[in-house]
């Protein structure tokens, strides 16, 4: 497969072979908000290579980012159109198999104001600045414009058989480079699945792309992004094996921690007392958040077989929560042990909420105009805005009633709980094998989609959109990072769903749950009874150490090689090798950045958002001014550069030359910048903490494809009288050096 031959080189060359190869202004023209990850950088960094690097690249180029739900497949689309942008590419075509994708996806590309705008407020190459706009043909467009026509599958299909005044035709594609990008493309992989004849090929969607446009130009270039395919399927195997450029799948997403766990919770209730239990465990979840001063208003999904049930069990739920008793929560208390339910209970009565008061604000939270009901015949475009804003603090909303709406494309961070109001399975056997239904298969997928974390923080030390609990399950806040799926006491569906979740990777095999304790005899030592570990604290780094480039340790000399323009032939078939090239005399020539004048520096420096004047005080926290940061030796004054090439250019370097000579520069000198100057620092205070206060027995929750899970049998620490804990769940590195201290003693 592609990604594998990737992979190789990746292990040949170095793990950052891939992530350092993408661009300064890539990043600079993404909205800063979204940090990139270190995945997403590898997968941008594999696409520069294949079209800058890679031999055996495909004309015309079709790709596939397989990359789990949530992992930020829009960010990598968005990316890579700056990419082909880079590369002379400016027509652009976006297409799904939903309206309702495409509405979120303009609003990513074009709504500025958008919180999930997915550009920078100006996207600037040099010194020009582009503008991303929809267009509805590629005739008469600004070609120095990012031209996107947004449209399904079938608008596109439609579009091009029936054409109409200013719609797009084949004749749009006549001589343009164009790059096609599907979401949601397992929709196109049907077509090899099912192994149609060619009448029904010619009709198909993937007619439409593939041979009408795509095959049109040689220069063409076809993205497609997946969280789902089937390799299992010989003949989509076939046809994807040199197209797949990147693999980053569910399982290694929820491996690295950037996923919400899944339970799932069956009670033999009637539908309208399951959907009061989730009502519980949400509000449960918004009480703790709060208790750690987290704005967190969780979102509970109802999902019904029809729009006719979920009207109904819209209605009943409405009713049932304006009729809410003491009574009816006590019936649940009764029926939670042992689950999270019971972890609910617990918490209420330890911060002494009484269920009077506690219905109160369940009747307040999940009134009418809080609770929407959405379905095919149920939408307009205010309940539109308000889905696509779920996150936002203005919005209320804390729960849905839908039948398939939001199966595919819906993404927001804060729903914690879906509910499966029937009790019904599709399956089928097939050849010995009980194989899913599509009702399972889409309920696991969006279980999918609704397991990305939402991001939260506790101090400057977490990561913000992973896990923190693993290694400590007993926590509290562990419950907003689990999303619960509600499902009617049905083993035999129950099986299912998890085998098919577990398929998917979105559920481990299993998981391996170990008691993590601190010896007896340890315990019994003077050293954990009196010991102290002297601890600092992680702040924002103030830099008042910097006033200078030396400071941050970036170096004042550098070399830069003109382009020389020099022709040279080589007779490669001689006997002898000879070679002819024009008289070139080279010389070198030292100059200071200053010399260049103000003029070519400022425009420069206007290039990159990082030297505007804010961003610069962050990491020169005692610049007066940007003339100063210009002229003064402690910073741009006293870089030297040292130039090779023909002795006329370099005597009568031109304004052209100076300015792409300042660009390396800076560009140097930012990147050194970032990485040389921390964000943060350790104090140098240290406090003292009583040892037994700090580390504690704990009940770690391992996935048994992390390497951890196999703790070090083989090392036996009962015995070892200077290891406190009864064992080493920890990397293959810790295990190793727990080795080499076994070995000197």
């Amino acid at each position: 497969m592609l990604y594998e031959i990737f992979d190789s080189i990746k292990e040949s060359f170095g793990q950052d072979y891939f992530t350092s190869r993408v661009s300064e202004d890539i990043i600079q023209n993404l909205n800063p908000k979204f940090e990139l990850r270190d995945y997403q950088k590898e997968a941008l960094g594999r696409f520069d290579f294949y079209f800058n690097g890679y031999q055996r690249r495909q004309w015309p180029a079709q790709l596939l980012f397989w990359m789990a739900t949530g992992s930020g497949k829009t960010l990598i689309m968005a990316a890579n159109i700056l990419q082909l942008y880079k590369l002379g590419y400016r027509n652009f075509i976006f297409f799904v198999n939903s309206v309702n994708i495409i509405e979120k996806t303009r609003d990513n590309f074009l709504n500025t104001l958008s919180e999930k705008y997915l550009f920078a407020p100006k996207i600037k190459f040099g010194d020009r600045e582009v503008f991303v706009k929809e267009v509805q043909n590629f005739e008469g467009v600004n070609p120095e414009n990012i031209n996107i026509i947004f449209t399904t599958i079938q608008g596109l299909y439609t579009r091009l058989n029936t054409p109409k005044e200013n719609s797009l035709t084949e004749e749009d594609f006549e001589g343009k480079d164009i790059v096609l990008i599907s979401d949601e493309a397992h929709h196109l992989q049907t077509i090899t699945k099912q192994n149609k004849t060619e009448i029904e090929l010619e009709r198909s969607w993937e007619y439409t792309v593939i041979n009408r446009i795509f095959r049109k130009n040689p220069k063409n270039i076809l993205l497609e992004f997946t969280a789902t395919i089937d390799l299992s399927n010989e003949n989509i195997r076939r046809k994807y094996e040199d197209k797949i450029i990147f693999k980053y799948d569910l399982k290694q997403f929820r491996l690295d921690k950037y996923s919400k766990e899944i339970e799932v919770l069956q009670a033999d209730l009637e539908p309208v007392d399951r959907a009061l239990q989730a009502v519980i465990l949400s509000q449960y979840r918004r009480k703790v958040a709060e208790k750690y001063k987290l704005h967190l208003k969780p979102v509970i999904l109802f999902k019904s077989k029809s729009i006719k049930e979920s009207k109904e069990n819209y209605e009943s739920f409405l009713k049932r929560i304006k009729s809410l008793t003491s009574k009816d929560i006590e019936e649940i208390e009764k029926r939670s042990k042992g689950t999270d339910l019971e972890k609910a209970f617990k918490y209420f009565k330890n911060e002494n909420i009484t269920f009077d008061n506690f219905i109160k604000e369940l009747q307040e939270d999940f009134s009418e105009e809080k609770v929407m009901l959405l379905d095919s015949e149920n939408i307009d475009e205010e309940k539109q805005l308000k889905l696509n804003s779920l996150e936002s603090r203005n919005n209320e909303i804390r729960a849905i009633f839908a039948v398939n709406m939001l199966n595919e494309g819906w993404d927001v961070l804060n729903l914690f709980d879906i509910v499966r109001l029937y009790d019904t399975r599709d399956g089928k056997w097939v050849r010995g094998k009980y194989k899913p239904g599509p009702t399972t298969i889409g309920e696991a997928q969006l279980i999918g989609r609704g397991a990305r974390y939402w991001p939260f923080r506790l101090n400057d030390f977490d990561d913000i959109y992973r896990r923190k609990f693993d290694d400590n399950i007993s926590h509290k806040l562990r419950i907003i990072e689990t999303l619960h799926y509600h499902s009617a006491h049905n083993p035999r569906y129950i099986e299912e769903i998890k085998s098919t979740l577990t398929e998917m990777g979105i559920l481990p095999e299993k998981y391996i749950q170990r008691n993590l304790f601190i010896k007896e005899s340890f315990k019994k030592t003077e050293f954990w009874k009196r010991g102290v570990i002297f601890i600092n604290e992680r702040i924002q780094n103030p830099r008042s150490e910097i006033s200078s480039l030396q400071d941050a340790r970036i170096k004042n000399n550098y070399q830069y090689e003109l382009k020389t323009g020099e022709i040279k032939e080589e007779i490669i078939l001689d006997e002898k090798e000879k070679s002819v090239s024009s008289n070139v005399q080279k010389t070198k020539r030292k100059f200071k950045f200053t010399d260049f004048g103000e003029n070519i520096i400022r425009t420069a420096l206007d290039k990159f958002e990082f030297y505007k004047f804010d961003n610069l005080k962050k990491y020169f926290p005692h610049l007066k001014s940007i003339r100063e940061f210009i002229f003064s030796d402690r910073y741009l004054g006293n870089i030297e550069i040292e130039i090779s090439g023909p002795k006329e250019k370099i005597e009568k370097l031109n304004p052209e030359e100076k300015l792409e000579i300042a660009l390396f520069l800076i560009k140097e000198i930012a990147e050194q910048t970032k990485m040389n100057v921390s964000k943060y620092i350790g104090t140098r205070l240290f406090k003292a903490k009583m040892i037994r206060d700090i580390f504690r027995d704990k009940i770690l929750k391992i996935d048994s494809d992390d390497e951890r899970a196999q703790g070090a049998e083989e090392i036996n620490l009962e015995e070892k009288d200077w290891y406190a804990q009864n064992e080493l769940y920890g990397t293959s590195e810790e295990k190793n050096f727990i080795n080499f201290l076994i070995s000197l003693y």
